[in-house]
């Protein structure tokens, strides 16, 4: 260690035999990125970052003659990699010519911050990740971990939750060696789903422990011959992968100035929390695009059931009390954001629901009033008549959405915005030229 190290940070060290620091950051998708750095060399880490070639990875808007794009760890993530004895990993902010990096996710969701910070505010957020268990066969096809999940309604089912208890032990005996406070893991309602709670944090910690979340169950699943997906839709009839966000703000005075016991609606909401409601709602549909981030995605938002006969993700642009079928659930005196899927970039999701969740508030933006009705019974003819908005049906939609709200934009981040939307129409575009096994089974010898 070189001598001007913390004498905490040398502790640490010590006690867990660290030998290689994983400088981490994630591209513009959510992906982790990183290199593997000898301890002695932390300090530089820290001070000077960890030098990468912005152009080899997606969406820091990078030239192949462009500056490096270093990496500096923030001491306050470092933590040990349970997984991976005599590493620990760091997560990092992005800096280019000396300065914070206005492509890098992790600056984009701190220059959010700031601005709550400038009213006294800290957002708390609460994520709630979804994942899949698969195997590959002998002939290389995908096919379900545990071929006796088979239950056409299997959510919190007993046998599905033991037969894949040894990597759920694993992983959270990882999380909780990291200090993550795991409360609750079950079966979901697709078989081979699984979900993931801990305690909620401040939002920038929230998307660190999500990303090392992912990290953790990919190479755990790895190391034990499965494959955990964070897919937003991995198969047709089932449902998708989502992870919910509860939020609230927490300032000097109060633990969550949403919360108020004299709401008249009976929801324990604050008239700033109702604000912040109306920004994430006037701001849905270019919300979407952060938040539903791949064409897949939107196979999970689609108007429509699945083979459990039950759907748990929003298609409608409305609020309800425990309504699971609005955009919007309120567990009284927060808010449940029930639109973002565990293919986000947590970064990203959470910096456009800061910037959309205070537009509302600055503009004191009504939401209306509550739906609490199953919005999946009603027809289109119902759903115009109570005013209740369609989210994007496809990415595509998302992305036309988020180009022509140039508010948000401008908000977020003018730089990050036009990437994503760069990278994310070619993409869009890509899969609309692409020829699926459907289309040939459809057509090849219809006509």
């Amino acid at each position: 260690m070189q001598p001007h190290m913390q004498p905490e940070v040398e502790t640490f060290v010590k006690d867990n035999n660290i030998r290689f620091v994983l400088a981490q950051f994630v591209d513009i998708h959510g992906v982790a990125k990183a290199k593997s750095v000898p301890i002695a060399h932390l300090q530089s880490v820290v001070e000077s970052g960890a030098g990468f070639a912005g152009f080899a990875v997606w969406g820091l808007g990078m030239e192949p003659h462009g500056p490096d794009f270093l990496a500096r760890g923030d001491l306050n993530t470092l933590s040990a990699v349970p997984w991976q004895p005599g590493y620990a990993r760091i997560a990092c902010d992005g800096y280019v010519h000396g300065q914070p990096y206005a492509y890098c996710s992790r600056v984009v969701l701190k220059r959010q911050l700031s601005k709550l910070k400038q009213l006294g505010w800290t957002l708390n957020s609460g994520l709630e990740p979804e994942m899949s268990l698969f195997a590959r066969s002998e002939d290389g096809s995908l096919a379900l971990l545990d071929n006796s999940d088979t239950l056409d309604k299997p959510c919190y089912d007993y046998k599905g939750l033991s037969r894949s208890r040894h990597f759920l032990e694993k992983l959270v005996g990882a999380l909780q060696a990291v200090g993550l406070d795991v409360y609750q893991i079950d079966h979901e309602d697709a078989n081979g789903q699984f979900e993931i709670n801990y305690t909620y944090s401040d939002a920038l910690s929230s998307a660190d422990r999500f990303t090392f979340v992912r990290m953790a169950a990919g190479e755990i699943a790895h190391e034990l011959g499965m494959i955990c997906s964070f897919m937003p839709k991995p198969m047709a009839d089932r449902t998708g992968n989502g992870m919910h966000f509860h939020l609230s703000i927490a300032s000097a005075t109060s633990d969550n100035i949403f919360h108020d016991d004299q709401d008249q609606r009976g929801l324990g909401l604050s008239a700033t929390g109702y604000h912040f409601l109306g920004g994430l709602m006037h701001h849905a549909r270019a919300l979407c695009a952060f938040a539903a981030p791949t064409v897949n995605s939107y196979k999970r938002l689609v108007v429509g059931g699945s083979a459990s006969g039950s759907t748990w993700a929003p298609a409608y642009i409305c609020y309800g009390d425990n309504n699971r079928s609005a955009m919007v659930r309120i567990p009284y005196g927060r808010l449940e954001l029930r639109l973002p899927d565990s293919g986000c970039n947590p970064y990203l999701v959470h910096a456009a629901i800061i910037a959309a969740g205070l537009d509302g508030v600055e503009k004191q933006l009504d939401p209306g009033e509550p739906m609490n009705i199953n919005l999946y019974s009603l027809s289109p003819e119902q759903r115009q008549a109570k005013g209740i908005g369609l989210l994007p049906q496809n990415l595509g939609e998302a992305l036309q959405a988020l180009k022509q709200n140039t508010a948000l934009q401008g908000l977020i981040g003018q730089e990050i915005c036009d990437e994503f939307i760069k990278l994310k129409t070619d993409e869009w575009v890509d899969y609309c030229r692409h020829v699926s096994a459907w289309e040939r089974a459809r057509y090849l010898e219809l006509f």
